[in-house]
């Protein structure tokens, strides 16, 4: 049975600690309302940047001459995973989820014979993949949000993909990311960049008659050849706005957690810490009553 000591040491240890997750709960609060308000204010422009492109794209499908990004390379054997977490932990499963959907896409990917690429945007990607594919790691892309989140950071990410693509280095392009539902939900998304595919948008006819019904100037394949480069640079500007919104509130749900159980974790050590003391306290008493009857 531990000292007294012991257990005051202890109980003191867990204070420290207690103290520590509350403020780190207290920040986490503060930038998810932040990054909250930038995600979801992301989210209308990126969506109906969508819509518009699957609206061009299907009018151009099958064309001779449509654009590389749209048309793809005509093959489906190389391709390219890009896997976006935070660079730091103690954000409960954020990472873990990502990291595990990255994983499943990947062994699918690898049993139907196909080459891997795997690209990391933040720390922790690197970290958890290479134990099982540090072969198909062929970078990781760090500090993306600081000082502050932005599109150039995002853009550099997106030209580095862009040009793999015009120098044939893969494919077939997809981008794992959690998307923000709430503090303490997040969606794991799986969404292709190359060749362009609309989410759904091709197949909502009734959300997209009045897209169909419009004359574009100049001609749709001028449209698409400058809008689907600037969509790649878009969709990871939202992938990482939805990421740091999700991280934040993961990690204020965590530490909120991790405060909760160091109470608990305080209030048992205080009871044994009581016990012990009492039980010492009457075991004195018990030596000094038997040494002055012994006398």
């Amino acid at each position: 049975m531990p000292s007294l000591k012991d257990l005051k040491v202890r109980i003191n240890s867990v204070k420290s600690t207690q103290k520590i997750t509350s403020a780190m709960k207290m920040v986490a609060a503060a930038k998810l309302r932040r990054a909250q308000e930038q995600a979801e204010a992301a989210r209308p422009y990126a969506e109906r940047m969508e819509k518009v492109l699957g609206s061009l794209a299907a009018s151009v499908a099958g064309r001779d001459g449509a654009p590389a990004l749209l048309a793809g390379t005509g093959k489906d054997q190389v391709h390219l995973i890009v896997v976006m977490t935070s660079d730091r932990g103690l954000c409960g499963a954020f990472n873990s989820s990502i990291v595990r959907q990255a994983r499943r896409l990947a062994r699918e990917l690898k049993g139907e014979g196909k080459t891997l690429k795997i690209l990391c945007v933040g720390r922790k990607a690197r970290d958890q993949l290479r134990r099982g594919f540090a072969q198909e790691i062929i970078g990781t892309i760090e500090a993306v949000g600081k000082p502050k989140l932005n599109f150039e950071a995002a853009d550099k990410i997106a030209t580095r993909i862009r040009q793999m693509f015009d120098h044939g280095e893969f494919d077939v392009c997809t981008i794992v990311y959690n998307k923000f539902k709430s503090a303490i939900t997040q969606i794991v998304t799986t969404q292709q960049l190359i060749p362009f595919a609309a989410a759904g948008a091709a197949n909502e006819n009734t959300a997209d008659t009045e897209l169909n019904s419009y004359e574009y100037e100049p001609e749709e394949d001028a449209i698409l050849a400058e809008l689907l480069p600037r969509n790649i640079g878009m969709q990871i500007f939202r992938a990482l706005l939805e990421n740091a919104a999700s991280e934040e509130g993961a990690r204020m749900s965590a530490m909120d957690s991790a405060t909760r159980n160091a109470g608990d974790m305080i209030n048992r050590l205080t009871i044994t810490y009581n016990r012990s003391r009492q039980a010492y306290i009457t075991k004195e008493l018990i030596e000094i009553i038997s040494g002055a009857e012994a006398l």
